[in-house]
């Protein structure tokens, strides 16, 4: 019998740690090659790691919500035969009697002179290598984690348990330290003559929530969480400006009507609109490349390739953005293939890590869902997002040789939403227009 270390694979060359959400296989469970062992996250996807051998899972070594570096040995297997692999160092989980907790009382500094000498091989529980590096530097004793409620599988301590126990403990010793420092006399004084119009009111920022038989308090899941995050970070980060134009897009929606059934049938790919929106950006970006950039503190990092962020509603209602790679050097046949390919792959949660990395500019449909147009917030560390109103039937003014008049045409709006710390009205602006020019240029005799 030989034993295989199961090592968390490489994801994308900017994906370098992973967090376990699930494992699919237990110790004693048989697995067969290529079948999915454990579900893991990264901050944009879900994916499963896959056995590379057939045997039966010995040993884990990392439990849910532990954190992964690219590399590191996830579990062991044990196989009929081959080499046996070297076996990664165990955490000792020897239990023991439980310890009692110190008083929450006892101040920061003296929890942190004993925070060297914390020797988890004395623990009751087990502890990931995360939350014992957080109890190292915050000053956590082994006392304190011992007692510590925790939330995730069995109970056990997470990252978010223990940094909620920090932030009260700290909290708790703020008021303390507080209340304890004694005021000089004539301060006392001159309080208490204080009226009570002249001492500041206090500000309230929790909004009160009613609850009763009728309401539902539900947890957002990790995907929300991160995009709630991301979009906060992003108004902060980024001063938001938009652009707004309107684009008769007659011409594409008469060839596309023309041409999309040959196109299924020779390339076995349905021909949407957007496709044919993303090959027009790519097209405008090469000639304003000035949006294609991104901000690392006060410096501006011109990027060389053209990555098409495609935003994407998934069926939980939660949103993601994967990238088409080099979007400028692909034909409309292609563009199609990789759209369809990973909107599919979206929707069915089978994207890779690194098939949302590296984005240099975003697109999103607002007009799927019906909005006319939208306002879309930046996707970090982009300059710019363009959001694609519904196309519409609508009156319009038909300029001709003989003269003007009224025609039924299919408009749409075009929303861009740009960095105003480095992208101005001129860029912003102009960007958008050539987008529209390009659209309503659009050759209804071309070929597919």
């Amino acid at each position: 019998m030989a034993k295989f270390e199961l090592k968390l694979p490489k994801m994308g060359e900017s994906v370098a740690e992973a967090t376990v959400t699930n494992w699919l296989k237990q110790v004693g469970d048989k697995i067969e090659m290529d079948e999915a062992v454990l579900e893991i996250a990264t901050d944009k996807v879900d994916s499963e790691v896959p056995s590379e051998v057939a045997g039966t899972l010995v040993e884990i070594l990392f439990n849910v919500d532990d954190v992964v570096q690219v590399g590191q040995t996830i579990a062991i297997i044990e196989t009929d035969g081959g080499a046996v692999a070297s076996q990664p160092e165990v955490v000792n989980e020897t239990p023991v009697e439980e310890h009692v907790a110190e008083e929450l009382t006892n101040t920061i500094e003296t929890v942190q002179e004993t925070v060297s000498t914390i020797d988890f091989s004395d623990a009751n529980k087990f502890y990931s290598p995360l939350v014992r590096n957080i109890a190292k530097e915050e000053g956590v004793t082994l006392e304190e984690l011992e007692v510590m409620e925790g939330t995730g599988k069995g109970g056990r301590v997470n990252k978010e348990d223990i940094l909620n126990y920090i932030k009260e403990r700290n909290t708790k010793f703020a008021v303390s330290k507080k209340e304890t420092i004694p005021q000089p006399q004539s301060a006392v004084s001159e309080t208490k003559s204080t009226t009570v119009s002249e001492q500041p009111q206090p500000v309230s920022t929790v909004v009160p929530t009613s609850v009763n038989g009728a309401d539902e308090i539900v947890e957002m899941d990790r995907m929300r969480k991160l995009i709630s995050k991301y979009m906060v970070e992003s108004v902060q980060t980024s001063a938001h400006v938009q652009s707004f134009i309107e684009v008769d897009v007659t011409n594409i929606v008469k060839w596309r009507d023309k041409v999309k059934g040959a196109f299924e049938k020779r390339e076995g790919e349905k021909l949407t609109f957007t496709p044919i929106f993303m090959e027009v950006v790519a097209k405008a970006l090469k000639d304003f490349p000035g949006m294609n950039i991104s901000v690392d503190g006060d410096y501006i990092i011109k990027k060389k390739n053209i990555n098409l962020g495609m935003a994407a509603a998934l069926p939980n209602g939660n949103l993601i953005v994967p990238v088409i790679k080099n979007a400028d050097q692909l034909n409309l046949v292609g563009m199609a293939k990789t759209v369809n390919d990973l909107a599919n792959r979206a929707r069915i949660g089978k994207l890779k890590p690194d098939d949302t990395q590296g984005g240099t500019y975003t697109v999103t449909n607002v007009g799927t869902f019906g909005s006319v147009f939208g306002t879309p917030i930046i996707n970090q560390p982009q300059v710019g997002i363009l959001a694609l109103g519904a196309i519409r039937k609508v009156p319009a003014v038909i300029e001709t040789s003989e003269g003007d008049f009224i025609g039924i045409r299919q408009k749409m709006f075009l929303s861009h939403s740009y960095d105003h710390r480095v992208v101005d009205g001129a860029l912003g602006g102009s960007f958008v227009k050539r987008v529209a020019e390009y659209l309503e240029a659009w050759d209804s005799n071309r070929d597919i």
